[in-house]
């Protein structure tokens, strides 16, 4: 059966062509989206983003809580800061609790983007076959274009 390929845990066919990469949502290795030194170039040290979040999510859940509708924009700066947070957090700790968390979130800003695609800034959307098995480069993505 040579030449066939086979089926990497990623559910993609791995080419046995040497040179061809093996996806990996971890490091971006094999998707079209900056790497995540790339993606996250300049971004705040995680502490200081977490705190940041903090606040926007403090104002967004008042916001909420008035009754007046929530700014789109602002909403979704949230769930792309806080899935970058996750996706940077998931590299830098790479155990089940933040990698599940990174991928949960990357899943929600993908949501979001789907319902309101004049926010996608790179040059694929969020359900884009090249972000299939994760959409964590997506999230590196777009941080990278919001954060330019």
């Amino acid at each position: 059966m040579a030449g066939l390929g086979i089926i990497a845990l990623t559910g993609h066919a791995a080419d046995e062509r040497e040179g061809e990469p093996m996806l990996d949502p971890q490091t971006g290795e094999g998707f079209d989206a900056p790497a995540p030194p790339i993606a996250y170039w300049g971004a705040p040290e995680l502490m200081r983003e977490s705190a940041d979040l903090l606040e926007v999510s403090t104002r967004l859940t008042a916001e909420q809580g008035s009754g007046a509708p929530l700014d789109a924009g602002v909403e979704r700066e949230y769930l792309l800061r806080r899935a970058a947070l996750a996706d940077r957090l998931a590299i830098e700790f790479p155990d089940e609790v933040y990698l599940s968390d990174a991928v949960r979130l990357s899943w929600e800003l993908g949501q979001f983007d789907q319902r309101h695609p004049h926010f996608v800034a790179g040059p694929h959307g969020p359900m884009s076959i090249e972000f299939d098995p994760s959409r964590r480069p997506y999230v590196r993505q777009e941080y990278s274009a919001w954060n330019e």
